[in-house]
This record gives structure tokens, C-alpha cells and sequence, in this order.
């Protein structure tokens, strides 16, 4: 079963005293602004910019740690090749 809510049996009476109630001059509504209007164009512009940029630095690593790897290939093969003679 629901559970009811209880309402109390006297909604006039103020357990915390009187209320006073004050000229309080009503806060201004906030402004809405509408966001900036970017044409599809120029989004699709970034977008691919952003894509290009980030494929270049990601061919970038891959370039650095390959030729990280050789240059540890041939560093191995040359220490090795010294400790055999």
C-alpha cells in the first residue's frame, strides 16, 4: 500500500513564530542568451581540420616509436656482435 502523506491539523498555526513580511523589490528575470550561430560549413571545417591534425600527430608517434625500435634492433645486434669477439 501508498504511503499518504499527513497533513497537519492546524495548517495556520507557525510553530517558529510570526512571519514578517518585508518590501523585497523582485529580482530582475535573468537574461537568456542564445548561443553563438555557427554555419554547418564552418563545423564541418573544424571537424575536419581537427581530424587531420590528429591523424598527422598520430602517424607522428607511430614514425618515432618505429624508428625508436630499429635503432634498438641495430644497437642489440652491434652489442651483441662486440661480446662474441
Amino acid at each position: 500500500m501508498l504511503l499518504k502523506p499527513q497533513l497537519p491539523q492546524n495548517p495556520t498555526a507557525n510553530v517558529a513564530g510570526p512571519v514578517i513580511h518585508g518590501h523585497h523589490p523582485a529580482a530582475p528575470a535573468p537574461v537568456r542568451r542564445s548561443l553563438p550561430s555557427v554555419s554547418t560549413g564552418a563545423a564541418v571545417a573544424t571537424v575536419l581540420l581537427g581530424g587531420v591534425v590528429l591523424t598527422a600527430l598520430l602517424t607522428a608517434v607511430a614514425v618515432s616509436a618505429i624508428s625508436v625500435a630499429i635503432a634498438a634492433v641495430v644497437l642489440r645486434s652491434l652489442l651483441n656482435s662486440q661480446h662474441h669477439r
